[in-house]
Parts: structure tokens; sequence; C-alpha cells
């Protein structure tokens, strides 16, 4: 048995086409609990990619009943798994279609549309399981967190590292004081060198190109401004399916695609919420791609008994050189010949230095080391315990555990918490516009208080058809 919430729906999202959208929107459920034998309906919006293995993880624990997205072939790919699941290549003909047979929704699109599907599914009384990051925008990344609290639906954002216990040990550790207060740390990446094309490689449009033979591109520009299909070197597509992630119109750089990870350990252990300000050096900025280098600082001021602190970020190559944290505190934390991880973190505390030459902060060795001898490092002995290695699958099982029990909590990266690591990462793809200004940022107003240009940032403008999300 389980509980409902039902109720009249006020949905403004507009008439697109022939779409059956109303501005009141029909009588919707939201299931608070699942029956052990009963199913979790799934359907998977944007399945080529990284989606392909979301849906195929998701329909381990729930039926796959439909399937979206812009690229046939990709769609018809996917399919074949599931033949019976309904399929689509817009999101919102989806839910105009089939949200009475659907319980929950994977969102794995370009960073742009994520904001978007997942606020129409959750206003429909959807549980929704989005991929890092989780918006495009700040004001986005507030928005899913507001959505999901007030509909009542379990969430989970896809940065699984959030599920291995080396991550959730190394934040108990911190917690109990282990290193002392902590009053900087240091998150530095690979990216984007080798894995997308932007800046100093783009600096301009890509040349526009033929629109291959089923892609839907109108559905793939979704809210943002509508630009031709292009090549950025032939006959590397400049967008889909690929380079999306360095374009300022569909993606969130290298900021957005691993500071859900790797600065996710320091977050929690930190109890990180929103800064009192950011700034950045960077390198020239263009109006299509990300910059080719950042160092970005987030100044946080004191919380509870934590003191206040600064995170910083290093991003892409200056001079041929991958921009890493300070040579003098590098060289106390590596062994002789030890040779600095393609990205990582560091704790700064006043005892002593945790040291993470990993992704997701899950393993982890503390500096002095004769300082921490004997301490337990593999497993949390306070909080539940996750999974070691294999924490794709466990990441959607917790989602599913956590729809099925009705308690969004039980998700350890759903969109309160996500939310709030988004909104604050997102805010260095502000920064680096206004290299060398220290902007002060007021979380209640959502706005920057020494900078209106830098405030009009926060937010975006989206374009007819899809503007649904802010209620146009």
């Amino acid at each position: 048995m389980f509980r409902r919430i039902t109720r009249r729906r006020a949905i403004q999202v507009g008439t697109v086409g022939t779409l059956g959208y109303l501005f009141t929107g029909p009588a919707y459920s939201t299931r608070l609990a699942y029956g052990a034998n009963e199913k979790i309906r799934v359907a998977g919006i944007g399945v080529g990619g990284k989606g392909s293995g979301d849906i195929e993880q998701a329909g381990k624990f729930m039926e796959v009943v439909a399937l979206c997205d812009i690229d046939t072939d990709r769609l018809n790919k996917r399919a074949e798994t599931w033949p019976a699941a309904k399929k689509f290549f817009d999101y919102r003909k989806l839910f105009d279609t089939v949200a009475k047979e659907i319980d929950a929704v994977t969102v794995s699109t370009a960073d742009h549309s994520h904001a978007p599907a997942s606020v129409l599914a959750m206003r429909l009384g959807k549980h929704v399981y989005c991929q890092k990051p989780l918006t495009h925008t700040v004001f986005e990344a507030r928005v899913m967190r507001e959505v999901a609290a007030k509909e009542k639906v379990c969430t989970q954002m896809g940065n699984q590292g959030s599920a291995l216990n080396g991550l959730r040990r190394a934040v108990e550790l911190i917690h109990a004081g282990t290193i002392g207060n902590v009053r900087e740390a240091h998150v530095w990446t690979n990216r984007p060198a080798h894995y997308w094309k932007q800046s100093p490689d783009i600096v301009a449009r890509p040349k526009e190109a033929p629109i291959p033979k089923g892609v839907h591109w109108e559905e793939f520009i979704g809210p943002a401004p509508m630009r031709p299909y292009a090549v950025a070197f032939s006959p590397r597509p400049a967008y889909h399916p690929h380079d999306w992630r360095g374009y300022w119109d569909f993606g969130t750089g290298a900021l957005g695609d691993m500071a859900c990870h790797t600065a996710n350990m320091a977050f929690r252990a930190m109890k990180l919420d929103a800064p009192i300000a950011v700034s950045a050096e960077a390198a020239e900025i263009n109006s299509e791609t990300f910059p080719a280098w950042a160092h970005i600082q987030y100044i946080f001021a004191a919380r509870g008994d934590a003191p206040a602190c600064t995170l910083h970020w290093y991003e892409g190559k200056k001079d041929g050189k991958t921009v890493l944290p300070p040579e003098e505190l590098l060289a106390k934390l590596l062994k002789k010949g030890e040779k600095l991880s393609d990205s990582g973190s560091i704790l700064v505390g006043d005892k002593g230095v945790l040291f993470s030459p990993n992704d997701y902060g899950a393993q982890f060795r503390f500096t002095p080391e004769k300082d921490f001898v004997g301490i337990q490092i593999a497993k949390p002995e306070k909080n539940p315990e996750g999974v070691d290695k294999d924490h794709d699958q466990h990441m959607k099982k917790e989602w599913a555990d956590a729809i099925r029990a009705g308690k969004p909590s039980l998700a350890s990266s759903n969109f309160d918490y996500a939310g709030r690591l988004t909104e604050t990462m997102l805010m260095g793809n502000i920064a680096v516009r206004f290299a060398g200004t220290k902007l002060q940022w007021d979380a209640a107003k959502l706005q920057f208080t020494n900078s209106a240009a830098a405030t009009k940032l926060v937010s975006k403008e989206y374009r007819k058809g899809w503007d649904f999300l802010t209620g146009k």
C-alpha cells in the first residue's frame, strides 16, 4: 500500500505546436511509497552516451516504459534492449503522451536541458535522476532544489562518488576534527584538455553544416538561442554528440563536468553551503566557449564551529602547463618519485593535511603520515555504508530504494544537497567572466551585491516554446 498526494497542478508550460500542454495540468499522484512487488516505471530522457548507461542501470531496478533522444540512431539502438518502450525525440511530447504511465525519469541530456526536463517531470509528480552537473545556471539549481522539496519527489544527481565508502569515511574524519580546523581546500582537474574542443582551439562560431539524418536539431537546441548545426574541425561535429560541453550556450565547461565529483568530498567534509564571495583568474574570454584555463576562489564565512575558509579550483593549461595548486604545497605532499594525479583534492587543516589523488576523494592519505598512524580510512563508522567500487549501480539502486521507501533523504545526492553544491560551483563560471573582481554574493537574493552585470548571468533567457521553467 502507498499514500497518495492528489492535487490539481498549475503547470504553465505554454503551447508548443500540436502538443497538448495546458496551463492547468491534469490531476497526478505522487507515490510516497511502493510495495515490495510493485514496479517503478521509468522513462529515459537522453539515452546515448552517459545516458545509455544511466537508463541501463535504472532498468535493473525499474521497468523501462519510454525512451527519448534527439538522435534517432541512438534512440533506436537503446530501444533494442526494451522493444516495448515507447520512443520520443521531444521530452515535452513524452510527458504529454505517457505522463500517467511513468513514475520516474532519468535525465541525461546536454547540460542546458537538465533543469527544464527535470522541473517539468517533478511538477508532474515524477521522481528524477539527473546527470551532473545538475543544471546550466545558478538560478536553475535553486529552482531544482525548491521544486523537489515542494513536490516531495525522490531525486538524485549523478555524482556517483557520493556512494563510495572512502568518500564517506573521509567526510567523517574531517567532521571528527582529525586534521583540525580546515581553512583551505584545493581541487584540480585535467579537463578540458583532450576531452572536448573549446578555447583556445575555438574562439568563434564554428562553420555551419547540414544537419545529419536522424538528428532533431530543434529539440537539441531546446531552451538555448537557435544556431545552425556546425562542425568545428571537419568532420568533427561542433556540438552534438559530445563537444557541446565547451560552449556557453549548452555546457558548463570543466567546472560543471568535474567539480560535482572532485569538490564533492571537500564540500561535504567542510560543511559548505553558499559562499560569501567568489573571484577568478582566467584566460581570455570569448563569446562562444569557456576559457582555456582558470583558477577560481570561493570564499566562505564561518559555519557553526567551522572557521572561515577558501576553496580553490584549478582547470586547463596556461602557457602549456596544467594549472595546479601551489608547488610549495604539493612538494610537502608528494613522495619521492611520485607524480601528481590528473585530478584530486587537498584539505589543509591546522593539525595536518588530507591529500586525495582521486576524482571522488575516495582514496586519500594524511600528512604528516606519522601523526595519523592506525586511523581506519576504508569504511564509514557512523554514516550508512556505501560501496567500494560498483558505485554506478549503487547510485541507481540508492535512488530506487528512496523511491520505494518514500524517503527522499535516502538518496545521498538528492537535489537538496546537489542543488547547493551545483549552485555554488557554477558561480565560478560567472567569476571567470569578471576575472580580477571579487564578486560579493547574497545567497538569499540570488544576486551579486557589487555587480549588476554578474547578477544577470545568474539566470538566462529561454527560447519561446521552452520557457516553462520560468512560468512564461
